[in-house]
Order: C-alpha cells, then structure tokens, then sequence
C-alpha cells in the first residue's frame, strides 16, 4: 500500500510538471512548480521550504521520489530496465548492491553550489539541479520538435538525458546520492526523520533481497543497517521482503519505538497517507484566467546588438534575474509569443534570454511572470505590466525605409501600446520618420518586431538594467 500509493502520487506530480514544460496547464497544476526545492529557496519562499523541511524530518527524503521530476524520471528508467529483463527473461538480472556513501563528492558538489549561487555563478546550478535539468531534457524535446530549437539547448539537453539515464540504467539513484546538490542537502535532514524503514532483525533470514533491490544502494544487509541519508523512500525494500522484517515505522532515537498495546501496528503506513494527503492538498493553488499570446510571424530577423540585455516584466533587475533563475526553462515553455529562449553565452549559459525577432512582449501576457518557481520573475498583472519600463527603443535613420525616403511607413508608430512613438515629417520631406519619448517607452518590442527593415529592424529595444515605473 505504501509503494502503490507513492507511485501515485508521484506519477500526478511528474506528469503535471512534464505538461509544464512541455507548455500545458500551467494555470491547473503551476502550483507543483512552485515545490520545488531550489527554485523555492531562491525565491525565499519561506513556506515552501519550511513545509519541505517538516516533511523531510517526518518521513525522510519523500521529496526525492514523489515531488523531483528528475527523481520520479530515474524510477521510470529503473523500472523499464526491471520490466525488460523480465518480458525477455534474462537469466542474468541487474542487481544493485550496498555503496559506501561517496561523502567527499557529495560535500565538494555542494559546498560548490553554495558558493556558486553567493557569487552569482549560475551556470552550475543551471547543469547540475535536478528541476532545471529536467526542464532542459523535455524543453530540448519540444523545441526540436517544433524546430524552434538552438543547438545549445539540444546539446545540454540530450547530453543531460543521456547521462541521468545511463546513471538511473546502470547505478540507480547514484546521480540523487552524489552529484545533486538538493538530495545532498536533504540528506542532511533525513538521517533524523522520525519515519523510516526499519529492518527488524528477529524476523530477518538474511536473504539480501532487500539490498539487491534498493536502487539508493543504501542498504547494508550484513550488518542490517540502513543509511537514511540516501534512502528516497521508494519502499521497494518493504514490498520485496517476504518475511515483513522491513517495515516502515516511528524511531527513537536510533530504535524504532515499541508500539503501544492499544496502538495499530500500521501507523507508519497511515502518517504517509495522511501527510502525503496533506502536503497535496495544502499546494493546490486557485486556478487563474489563462493569458493568451500571440504570433507576429515575421521571418529573417537578427538579433541586434543591445547596449544592455533585455529581461522580462517582473524581474526587477538584471542583475536579481540572473542572481535567482535557476535555468529551468519553464518561462521559456509559457512564452507563446517565442520571446524567450535559452542563451548559449558562457557567462548566462542556458538562462532565458530575450528578443523580439520572433514575436514581442504583449502588454496583455504575464504568463512567464505567474509561472516563475524562482522568483527571477515577480508576478505581475496586466495592469502593473503596463506601467513597467524593461529597456528604451532607439531608431536608427540609416536603416529606417522613411528616412531613406524609400517608402512610407509608421509601423513601429501605429503598433506602439503605449503611445511612445510618434511620426514626424522631416525638414523638406514628405516622408514622416518616428521619433521616440523615452518617458512613455516601456520597452515590449512591438515596434521591434513589426518594423519592416531586414535582416536589422531599423527600432530596436536596449534594455534598462534596473526596471522603472513608467
């Protein structure tokens, strides 16, 4: 009942975020994105991590195999592997074994973390953090599907599947052991969780079976100990002993207690109900009126050269942008305007970046801003965005087709939201060219975006690297 009722609520939680990604319900389910260990702490979301933190000392790393997409995606792979081996019948099964706890890698990776995040050196957090690297592998997915996609964002993204599936394939839950900086920090918290399995060893025959199962390797079978600080609560270990000699139960200390007469001997099994039940409902979110972008398909456009970098409504700065984004790819995956994509620079490695080339920042979208688990971007509303100021548009009269008394124009003009730009004849010229008030701009690159001028739109957007109120 255990294992079944975490494989439930595991496959709602990887489905939801997978549906996330790949840019589907984000108004229904957002709110799982949001639990996300990392992206909470970076947002300082206090109650998220409180909530996580009470839930690991409760009943261990429950995180690891029920909230982390990464996690729930290398039980997928360790299960298809099991289900072959049996559909084909190999007489020679993959079997794990007990690991010494890799102690000087899994501190050195996090201690390396750590000090990335305090220095604003985002690109390890970006490879390495287990939401971040998921959304990379199902963003690289839907991307070169629909042949939107860059080729560092294939490459990160298939070298990242790759090696968590031949991880999962081959050494199980080594890669959440080891290299992840949020099971790490976890662990150091699970080793006290007041729930875990127990081996009671009076009822133990000494078959190893357990040990030969646990995809954390943490089960030592000689010496009936297990380490709580990598064991992600899968209960594979309870479901394969046939003796019942593992249960999941309340410890003392470092006993598991003696139930009381009147006690039910099932009381680990309905605290993991009742507070999986409660960790569910508590993140269910109001649903929000879902904010539709648009296309403005306009082909063979370049990126400028920008004076400063644009970010979105909401980031406040480019500097807590970049200080808070996890690379996680979820902004990227709600944008449906193709603002936002991820940048292959070193310095922002798979960072959103942001361009009007293939659409601009419609006044009436905040999605990106509503779906933001890190905080890199603060929600805003349609009304607070129109009063945001991201970056100032600037033309340039060599390219522009007035100017050079080529045609007429005043797109930039007559698609401006804000009423910044206006057309004004030039001195002994019929030709009207547009001028901009900088005061009113705020930046959303309509004028960008829909100027006719090739490869280089004759308007483009500088960004302002601390947002002002318009």
């Amino acid at each position: 009942m255990l294992k079944k009722t975490r494989v439930i609520l595991a496959a709602l939680f990887f489905i939801g975020i997978t549906l996330l990604f790949i840019g589907i319900g984000h108004n229904w389910w957002g709110w799982m994105a949001k639990l996300q260990f990392l992206p909470s702490l970076l947002a300082l979301n206090v109650g998220v991590i409180i909530g996580l933190i009470l839930l690991t000392l409760l009943l261990g790393r429950i995180y690891c195999s029920v909230i982390c997409p990464l996690g729930v995606f290398q039980d997928l792979i360790i299960w298809i592997r099991r289900k072959g081996e049996k559909l084909f019948k190999k007489k020679k099964t993959h079997k794990f074994k007990y690991i010494s706890e890799h102690k000087w890698v899994r501190y050195g990776v996090l201690v390396l973390s750590i000090i990335s995040i305090v220095v604003s050196g985002q690109m390890l957090i970006a490879l390495i953090a287990p939401y971040s690297a998921y959304g990379r592998m199902i963003q690289s997915i839907v991307a070169a599907c629909s042949g939107s996609v860059t080729a560092a964002l294939l490459i990160t993204g298939v070298l990242t599947l790759v090696i968590i599936t031949v991880c999962a394939w081959m050494w199980g839950r080594e890669y959440c052991n080891t290299i992840c900086p949020v099971g790490t920090t976890l662990s150091l918290l699970s080793r006290f969780s007041l729930m875990r399995p127990v081996i009671d060893e009076s009822s133990c025959i000494n078959c190893g079976k357990c040990g030969r199962g646990c995809k954390a390797g943490c089960i030592d079978t000689k010496n009936h100990k297990i380490d709580y600080s990598r064991c992600v609560d899968c209960f594979d270990c309870i479901e394969t002993c046939q003796e019942g000699a593992i249960k999941f139960k309340r410890v003392c200390g470092s006993k598991a207690c003696a139930p009381k007469a009147d006690e039910p001997v099932d009381e680990g099994r309905r605290a993991f109900l009742v507070t999986s039940a409660v960790v569910a409902a508590s993140a269910a979110a109001h649903a929000q009126d879902h904010m539709h972008g648009g296309f403005a398909e306009v082909l063979d456009k370049k990126s400028p050269e920008r004076t400063e970098r644009l970010v979105p409504f909401g980031a406040v700065s480019v500097k807590h942008f970049y200080d808070h984004c996890t690379a996680c790819q979820l902004c990227v995956s709600a944008c449906k305007n193709g603002v936002l994509r991820p940048s292959s620079d070193l310095e922002h490695f798979m960072q959103p970046v942001m361009g009007y080339e293939n659409g601009y920042c419609r006044p009436e979208c905040t999605a990106c801003s509503q779906v933001c688990p890190a905080g890199a971007i603060k929600p805003v509303t349609v009304d607070q965005k129109q009063t945001i100021r991201i970056g100032v548009a600037k033309v340039n009269l060599d390219l522009c087709l007035p100017a050079q008394g080529k045609d007429s124009c005043g797109n930039c003009s007559y698609h401006c939201p804000s009423g910044a730009i206006r057309m004004v004849r030039q001195q002994g010229s019929r030709m009207q060219i547009p001028t901009v008030s900088e005061d009113r701009c705020i930046g959303c690159g309509a004028c960008e975006n829909l100027c006719p001028s090739r490869p280089i739109s004759a308007i483009t957007v500088n960004g302002l690297s601390i947002h002002h109120n318009a």
